[in-house]
């Protein structure tokens, strides 16, 4: 089931408490409302921001897991200095204390455009450098936080045609996440996200692309569509390992290195699945899910079912502090030994198969990327099963009133041909 049509996080009056659980949980969120929102382990909410426009990546700080850093965007509507033609977006790295409230503005950047215009990710990487996914480029760089002076950068258009990815140059590669690697074969190397070629890439801040190590190829819908926010697991855990949102395929997945390739060994869906945006691993074997459009952040054990969950308008990120940044402290699925779960409605045994059935219907006829974007704009009680139900009704209704516009006609007199017909003999 999708969430109730009276869940919002717009305000911190409306933020649901969560059940209890094991450390503190921070959900970040860049729909409707965007709001940042820390749960203690009771459950209760220790934290809630809705300053700026959209809350996309937060991370522990090192050493204080109640101070987190994390990218957020203000959209900017009136024309200035800083906006010659609105909307414009401000870009900021900020660190919040969760226990005093008190936020610092780290690095900032104002830019032309809103759309496609957000820092998704910023990975620090000392006390001085941070690395920053910058969608309005399609770059990836580090910059001094103290000096604001840019120490390295690599755009993607040195190493994939623009005739691919989305469109050029308003959301080309759309890179959401990037990772500084600290261990293992790839230590010194970053992980990069590109959501519209549908790849995970590691670049040697030297040498450029590592193409023998990417994950998924432009359009191969089978191995990712439209990526968010993949984790790297090393060696010393089980890995080379990438656990990943694939979100337009509407699951969560997991691939291992294996003999020079990418082996998927994890996946994991349930009826309310749509548009996972973060995986992270944790310590004690679960991983931590953000279900964009499914309304909820959820905690899965490894046989596969869900022991924690809290709703969200439309999460985008959730972090659980003291386990370490991201997947920091996780093992790989494959070292775990984890159990896929997919969704067959055949065996729904919840009475879903009916609406299941209708949602395939509708996935023909609807673009699952199209599907995400209304849901995205749509009210908070529309689900995909909501939605299939509504397109169905919209289909019928249309067809219906199609079939009753022609015989209207007909009985009016007024015939219809065909505008291919034979003649006869030829």
């Amino acid at each position: 089931m999708s969430a109730s049509n009276t869940l919002s996080t717009a305000t911190e009056a409306d933020v649901p408490d969560a059940p209890e659980t094991t450390n503190h949980t921070v959900v970040t969120e860049s729909g409707r409302a965007g709001t940042i929102t820390a749960y203690a382990p009771d459950g209760d909410v220790l934290y809630y921001n809705n300053t700026r426009t959209k809350y996309f990546d937060v991370d522990p700080v090192e050493g204080d897991p109640l101070t987190v850093e994390y990218a957020a965007t203000d959209t900017i509507h009136s024309s200035g200095p800083n906006c010659q033609d609105p909307p414009c977006a401000l870009n900021v790295l900020e660190r919040a204390d969760l226990e005093t409230g008190e936020v610092e503005v780290l690095y900032e950047r104002y830019d032309y455009k809103e759309h496609a215009g957000e820092w998704h990710d910023v990975d620090r990487i000392n006390e001085t450098h941070v690395l920053v996914a910058d969608i309005v480029a399609d770059q990836v760089f580090v910059v001094n936080t103290e000096t604001e002076i840019v120490d390295w950068l690599w755009d993607a258009q040195s190493e994939f045609p623009v005739e691919g990815g989305g469109p050029y140059p308003g959301d080309w590669a759309h890179i959401n996440d990037v990772e500084y690697i600290e261990e293992g074969v790839h230590e010194g190397h970053v992980m990069v996200s590109l959501r519209n070629q549908d790849q995970v890439v590691f670049i040697d801040p030297e040498e450029g692309l590592l193409e023998d190590w990417t994950l998924g190829s432009e359009d191969d819908y089978d191995v990712m569509y439209e990526q968010h926010n993949p984790d790297y697991i090393p060696e010393s855990r089980g890995g080379p390992a990438i656990v990943v949102s694939d979100s337009e395929n509407g699951r969560v997945e997991e691939f291992q290195r294996e003999d020079g390739e990418w082996t998927r060994t994890w996946e994991w869906a349930d009826e309310r699945m749509q548009w996972p945006r973060d995986a992270d691993r944790l310590p004690n074997g679960n991983t931590l899910v953000t279900d964009t459009h499914g309304n909820r952040v959820a905690e899965i054990a490894p046989d596969g079912e869900i022991v924690w969950q809290v709703e969200s308008t439309l999460p985008y990120e959730a972090e659980r502090l003291e386990t370490g940044d991201e997947s920091a402290g996780g093992q790989s699925a494959q070292e775990l030994g984890l159990e896929s779960q997919t969704v067959d409605a055949a065996d729904d045994d919840d009475g879903l198969g009916v609406l299941a059935a209708l949602s395939g219907v509708v996935d023909v006829i609807v673009p699952h990327r199209i599907q995400n974007g209304i849901l995205f704009a749509a009210p908070v009680w529309m689900g995909r099963l909501e939605f299939a139900v509504v397109g169905v009704a919209l289909l019928t209704g249309l067809s219906w009133a199609g079939l009753e516009t022609r015989w209207r006609l007909r009985d009016a007199g007024i015939g219809f041909r065909s505008p291919v017909h034979r003649r006869g003999g030829d």
